[in-house]
Parts: C-alpha cells; sequence; structure tokens
C-alpha cells in the first residue's frame, strides 16, 4: 500500500467521522504514529445523512468498533489487525473506531456509522429496539451461552422452596412459585444486575405480582447477608448460587439452612452479544460472520479477538436466541437506554 493510497484513506476516514458519527474516536491507520485519538463532536438531534457510496468501498468503509472502555495500544493493534484480516479475506474496506460510551454506539449503529459491534447484553436490548441491529453470535463463558438466576428467601418467613433438592429442577411454574411474593419486600442487588435485579424483577411482574418497595443492598452476598439476618427483606434474587460464596459458607455453616433456595430462573440471560447493523446487506452479513469464525480457528486470530475484546468463544445464533432475555427485561419496567453505561 503506497503513501498516497495512504493518505487518501485516512482523509476520506476522517471526513466520514467528522461529518457525524456520534462520539466516536477513529483509530488511525496502522502506518501512522499518532499521540493521541481524536475526540469526534456530538450527535446533533438530526442523524447524519448516509453516503451513497456503496458499503464497503474505500470512500463509504465498513466500520468495525471497539468497546468504549478500549484504551490500550495492544487493544487497538489487535482491532488493527481484524479489520485487516477483513479486508484481505473479503476485499471490502473496513476501519476501527472507538465509542465514547455504549449510548453512543447504540445512536451510531442506528445512523449507519457503526456496522459490526460487541455489545452487552442491555446495549443489544436497546439496538433491537429501535431495529438497528441482528445478532450474530453469541459470547461464551467457560463453555455456557447464558446463565440465570434465583429466588431465594428466609425460611422463618414461612416460604416454600419450589426446587427439587436432588434434580435441582423447579417443581412449579414462575406464577404458582412466586406468588408467595405477593406484598413482601425483595432485597436486590443494584439496579443494573441482570441476575440480582432487572430478571427476577421483570419475572414478577410479567406475573403480575406485586411486592413492597425493594431494598438495593449492594452486592449478591449482601443480598443472602440480609435474608439471614433477618428483618430487612423477605426473598431476593442472585446468581446461582450465591449462598454458597466461600465468606458466607466459612462465616454462617447453616446459612443454607435458613436462607431457602424458593424457584429458580432459566438460563436466559446473555454474555456479550457480536451484532451486525441492519444496514448491512444479508450477503455483506453471512460473510463477515464466516470470517469471523474462520479468524477464530487461526492461532493469530483468536488472540486478536481475545485482546481486543475479551472473547473466549463464539457460538452462531440470532435474535430468537435472546428473546426471552428481552421479554423479561422490558417486563421490568427499567428505563433501557439508562442502563447502558452504568
Amino acid at each position: 500500500m503506497n503513501r498516497i493510497y495512504l493518505l487518501l484513506l485516512y482523509l476520506i476516514i476522517a471526513s466520514v467521522f467528522l461529518s457525524g458519527c456520534s462520539l466516536l474516536r477513529a483509530i488511525t491507520p496502522p502506518t501512522a504514529t499518532p499521540t493521541s485519538s481524536p475526540i469526534l463532536p456530538p450527535s446533533t438531534d438530526t442523524p447524519p445523512a448516509l453516503s451513497t457510496v456503496e458499503l464497503g468501498l474505500v470512500e463509504n468503509p465498513i466500520i468495525l468498533t471497539l468497546p468504549p472502555s478500549a484504551n490500550s495500544p495492544e487493544q487497538i493493534a489487535a482491532a488493527r489487525f481484524i479489520a485487516d484480516q477483513f479486508t484481505a479475506r473479503t476485499g471490502y474496506a473496513v476501519v476501527t473506531v472507538i465509542p465514547d460510551s455504549y449510548t453512543a454506539l447504540v445512536e451510531a449503529l442506528a445512523n449507519g456509522n457503526a456496522h459490526i459491534a460487541l455489545l452487552t447484553p442491555y446495549a443489544y436490548t436497546a439496538a433491537y429496539q429501535n431495529g438497528s441491529v441482528y445478532a450474530a453470535l453469541a459470547t461464551l463463558k467457560d463453555g455456557d451461552d447464558k446463565y440465570g438466576a434465583q429466588f431465594i428467601a428466609s425460611r422463618k418467613g414461612g416460604f416454600k422452596s419450589f426446587v427439587d433438592p436432588v434434580t435441582e429442577a423447579n417443581t412449579a411454574d414462575s406464577r404458582d412459585a412466586l406468588s408467595q411474593f405477593i406484598d413482601k419486600k425483595p432485597c436486590w442487588s443494584d439496579e443494573t444486575s441482570p441476575s440480582g435485579y432487572v430478571i427476577p424483577a421483570g419475572y414478577l411482574l410479567a406475573n403480575n405480582i406485586s411486592t413492597k418497595p425493594a431494598a438495593f443492598v449492594a452486592g449478591h452476598p449482601t443480598v443472602v447477608r440480609s435474608l439471614y439476618a433477618e428483618g430487612i427483606c423477605d426473598f431476593g434474587g442472585t446468581y446461582i448460587d450465591a449462598r454458597k460464596f466461600p465468606s458466607l459458607e466459612d462465616e454462617f455453616p447453616d446459612l443454607v439452612e435458613k436462607v431457602i433456595l424458593v424457584w429458580r430462573i432459566p438460563e436466559i440471560i446473555p454474555y456479550d452479544i457480536l451484532v451486525f447493523s441492519s444496514k448491512m446487506p444479508q450477503g455483506m452479513r453471512n460473510l463477515f460472520n464466516d470470517q469471523i469464525l474462520a479468524l477464530m480457528q487461526t492461532n493469530d486470530g483468536y488472540a486478536a479477538f481475545q485482546t481486543a475484546y475479551g472473547i473466549e468463544a463464539l457460538q452462531p445464533e440470532n435474535d430468537a436466541f435472546y428473546e426471552e432475555f428481552r421479554k423479561y427485561v422490558e417486563a421490568s419496567g427499567v428505563g433501557i437506554s439508562k442502563m447502558l453505561d452504568k
């Protein structure tokens, strides 16, 4: 690649982002040695006009975004490697940017200023709701693509468990098991925790179960402690199984007897989700999906995705895979746009 071409590419990229990309920081092409990444101006109420040039050409490149937290030279170099591999493997021009926040990233996806992104479950839900993305690849943690949650309560409160102690399977549906919490006081972990608040609250509201005002006690182990201590709340929600947190077991040997497992929420909470912009043609989405999976099979590609995104493994999925999660997030009534950057 000669200098004239690189200069042309850089000027075009800069002009694209400066014309209206939502709070995205452009990563300078690999041959440059910038001292800092330029901060682009915030978006206005009117989205920027989309380019009439075919997507994937140098004049209108495909935009690969890093997580907003990306700030290390290693992450930026890994993203550049991935973009270069995409270009070499597909023939399409690909550039990388760093969004200032997930709010900015969701806006950029809606405006056509981002095309390939790894989103948190909340950011994915917000982007899905405005029709700007298609889910493509689920990230795995220790081989799992989702995780669940649980409702726990003080045994002295007279609550009944609906979990088989041997198989650990639920023995009743959510309505029957959770109706005992009507007019009772919950303890939640914090206002952003999927397993410690949002999804359990969604299950209650989806089943028309109204409770007393909740106590947010800052942490899953604190929810367990609060129920063990009694008098703070009647029941709570945590990850599975927060009662067996090491320091709790050591401090309270009878904890599992005093704080009972009432009902388990199925594994519906996802990890981060790799998405494509809905403005990308389906054939292009399929091509990049295949190339991501192929690149992950190489040593250099796997290392790049780990460094840039912290990805251990990927599994092909679509939006239907996240339907239950979206359902209960919406049922919870939380303001999803307010959750993106907390």
